[in-house]
């Protein structure tokens, strides 16, 4: 079933597209050092095949410092020297300009994909990197808000653009089903079952019938996946962008509430029947 082939298959990335990512800007972490206390990581930003990471760490006298590297992407790889620089503007002063002040060494980083890799430091083994998510957690609220999904294939481009405003309760695995106001369109972390880890989506008909069912992995504000019409419909590659934060104004679009109650919300009925059993034939 499409879903299942969906968690073997890393969640989210078919085949021919293991290679089409990019490291998703913003806040890097070494995975097994994140624990809540001070420590050290570093800022990525790639545009183009162009790698900017800004690292801040210590020194063995225990005084804090920053390096500076840049680099090419080349295959999702990337090495080049760790650049130490002294003598810049400090609080209050007037204008300064640093200088490099030499490198310990390089560092290698490759991405397994946009939110995970591993990195290796000058006189340390290679470990694991992410992106830091501090602001989403993986329940039910962090789901709300304006989002679009856009998937494209052999159907050609199906797009969306729904408002999550609605908690219908968890599902048998999962952790919250949030819905737009008419409850036509729901997604819900997965945190049970062969789907655990994913996000589940549905988009129904007035009637009840199951139009199309999204599965996706998402890191903030970005998520990729499959959509697909039916279990025998070809599956489609998913791009969704959330486009408000959970407290976020929206756009302006304004959705008349329906009568149907959370109780008998056939989005609930869809997305358990998908977790479990898959997409019906």
């Amino acid at each position: 079933m499409f879903f299942k082939k969906l968690a073997a298959t890393a969640l989210f990335m078919g085949a021919g597209l293991v290679h089409a990512f990019s490291p998703q800007a913003g806040t890097w972490v070494v995975t097994s050092e994140l624990d809540g206390k001070p420590g050290r990581g570093f800022g990525i930003d790639v545009q183009n095949t162009t790698l900017v990471m800004q690292m801040y760490a210590y020194e063995n006298s225990g005084q804090s410092t920053f390096y500076l590297v840049v680099g090419d992407v080349v295959d999702n790889k990337v090495t080049a020297p760790l650049t130490k620089y002294t003598g810049g503007r400090y609080f209050g002063s007037g204008a300064r300009s640093g200088a490099a002040a030499g490198s310990p060494g390089n560092v290698s980083i490759r991405f397994t994909s946009g939110t995970t890799g591993f990195i290796t430091f000058p006189n340390e083994g290679e470990v694991a990197i992410s992106r830091f998510n501090f602001g989403y957690g993986a329940v039910a609220d962090s789901l709300r808000g304006f989002w679009t999904f856009n998937s494209i294939g052999s159907e050609g481009l199906q797009s969306d653009l729904v408002e999550l405003s609605k908690n219908l309760g968890a599902t048998a695995n999962g952790n919250g089903l949030m819905s737009n106001t008419n409850q036509l369109f729901g997604c819900e972390h997965q945190v049970r079952g062969s789907m655990a880890g994913t996000v589940l989506c549905v988009k129904i008909s007035s009637g009840g019938q199951l139009l199309r069912s999204y599965a996706l992995v998402y890191s903030v504000n970005e998520g990729e996946g499959y959509s697909q019409a039916s279990a025998t419909s070809a599956q489609q590659v998913l791009q969704v962008r959330r486009l408000t934060t959970p407290q976020g104004v929206g756009t302006g679009l304004v959705y008349k509430e329906s009568e149907l109650g959370a109780g008998n919300s056939p989005l609930l009925h869809h997305i358990e029947q998908i977790s479990n059993f898959g997409l019906p034939q």
